[in-house]
């Protein structure tokens, strides 16, 4: 997959590009990224990419012009590419658009800055608006990587066993059950029995149940929009009993 990011600071992106899981999935051409910065599209003197909004207020707007060239200079490239500007304004993302953006060949992600981008820009450019969270940062890079992360980390080959990213928090519409390593005993707190049991029927079942327990006490919000098996039902219903 390749990515394509529009930003005014490139250089926030150097150590996503080197380190970690998503860093060696660029290293082995997984994905690939391309940086853009739009004040390269200007011809003024202090390469000047915002101005101050009509109507008055605070803060500046990311102007049209630069971020129409650098979005022109990018379809030479990659035509069909799907435009997704990160701003609190946006669509919830989550793990189901994650999947689907992970089906494309190719993404242009627009990381904005100041109070925002010129709206028309929006209208005439932009497919899809995302927000990572009900909350304000000072530009979209973070969002940015946030969103490839994710979608790098769904991508084939990219992390170490086939099965780490559909056992996710999220993949089934819970959250992630508990997890433990060695020791055995730490601080007086113990592995729970079952997990040492060897018994794989009985390991399933209890991550199962762990994981309905702990999406009905943590993101209760999840239940109500996933169909409960009877099976599901029974161990959500012996987890509430029991706590």
């Amino acid at each position: 997959m390749r990515f394509d990011v529009i930003t005014l600071f490139p250089e926030l992106f150097g150590p996503f590009v080197h380190h970690g899981v998503c860093g060696r999935a660029l290293q082995r051409k997984l994905a690939s990224l391309q940086l853009w910065n739009p004040r390269d599209y200007v011809d003024n003197q202090h390469k000047t990419v915002d101005d101050r909004p009509y109507g008055g207020g605070p803060g500046m707007l990311m102007k049209v012009e630069p971020l129409r060239s650098t979005i022109e200079a990018i379809r030479a490239i990659t035509p069909s590419s799907l435009v997704i500007h990160l701003t609190p304004q946006g669509q919830q993302f989550n793990h189901n658009i994650a999947c689907q953006l992970a089906q494309k060949s190719s993404l242009i992600l627009l990381a904005s800055r100041y109070e925002g981008v010129d709206e028309r820009f929006v209208e005439r450019y932009v497919d899809i608006e995302l927000s990572i969270g009900d909350y304000v940062l000072s530009g979209g890079e973070l969002p940015v990587l946030v969103v490839m992360d994710t979608i790098i980390r769904l991508l084939p080959g990219t992390l170490g066993h086939q099965d780490s990213s559909t056992q996710d928090s999220f993949s089934t519409g819970l959250l992630d059950h508990p997890h433990y390593t060695r020791p055995r005993i730490i601080d007086d707190m113990e592995v729970p029995a079952v997990l040492l049991s060897g018994n794989h029927a009985a390991i399933q079942r209890w991550r199962l149940q762990q994981a309905l327990g702990r999406t009905w006490k943590r993101r209760p919000e999840l239940l109500h929009h996933r169909s409960l098996s009877e099976y599901e039902q029974e161990l959500l219903n012996s987890f509430i009993h029991t706590s």
